[in-house]
């Protein structure tokens, strides 16, 4: 565990709490409760506007399931995102100064199909496959995903799964097995993730998870936010928007590389 002192990360000695503790170890984590009865039917009410009153951010969203950038859309997603209970919970791994790095809402529609095993960003420490991760290291943590659930996201509406201590492989998950629910990790098999409206599970950015098929007639809703270390950049927007860079020096860069050299990147898992 981790906090920043005078503008440099130094080791927290303080107990953390077990689900940060579980999150360190198992790579996620689930809490109860974030947002009250009242809470959920107000934040929900207010992203369902912003579906009703936007369109789909990216082409490629074709069944209409995303907003992107919500806690500038939506006073209550600002809100939310900054709940001391998750705070408390990603601060000890992050530091006390992290903050939101992507902000997506999610509504997938009724039988969706979930998706392949991914991690998103990382693996941060790459590392071959007979090369553990060293026991008495806590594996660092750069970034943590949370999902704020919107309504219950039992079984039958395909909740996430992860495989627990994944994110310390320092690998990707095999790319043959990427559809395979029973791949496993170290011989342990993938956990489910369910949750009832209100509830948040958290993970972190280098653990293997996927979506999981939902049955007929069920979805899922949910307010994503991923937060980072303060030394990662924001991606709430994209770079050709927001950057460090003037139109000038832009103009200047005359290849891609040119172009990511100074800050200017395609569009990738987080940014929105």
């Amino acid at each position: 565990m981790i906090k920043r002192r005078h503008g440099n990360l130094v080791l927290q000695r303080e107990p953390a709490s077990a689900i940060s503790q579980q999150l360190e170890r198992d790579g996620y984590g689930l809490l109860r409760n974030v947002l009250s009865a009242d809470e959920v039917a107000a934040l929900g009410a207010e992203i369902a506007t912003v579906y009703e009153t936007s369109v789909a951010d990216r082409p490629q969203d074709v069944r209409n399931e995303f907003r992107h950038g919500m806690l500038n859309r939506s006073p209550l997603s600002q809100k939310a995102v900054a709940s001391r209970a998750i705070l408390d919970t990603i601060e000890p791994l992050l530091g006390e100064d992290c903050h939101v790095i992507a902000n997506t809402a999610w509504r997938n529609v009724p039988g969706h199909q979930g998706g392949p095993w991914h991690v998103d960003a990382g693996p941060h420490v790459p590392r071959a496959e007979n090369v553990p991760w060293p026991e008495d290291i806590p594996y660092p943590v750069f970034a943590i995903g949370v999902h704020i659930f919107l309504q219950d996201c039992p079984l039958e509406a395909g909740p996430t799964a992860v495989l627990p201590g994944s994110h310390r492989s320092g690998r990707l998950p095999p790319r043959d097995r990427i559809d395979d629910m029973a791949l496993t990790f170290e011989n342990k098999p993938a956990v489910l993730l369910p949750a009832r409206a209100g509830d948040a599970i958290l993970f972190v950015s280098d653990v293997w998870h996927r979506g999981t098929p939902a049955q007929p007639g069920h979805g899922r809703f949910f307010l994503q936010v991923h937060y980072g270390r303060r030394d990662i950049a924001q991606r709430i927007f994209m770079t050709s928007e927001v950057s460090h860079v003037t139109p000038e020096a832009a103009a200047r860069a005359a290849s891609d590389r040119e172009r990511t050299l100074i800050g200017l990147h395609a569009p990738f898992f987080y940014d929105a």
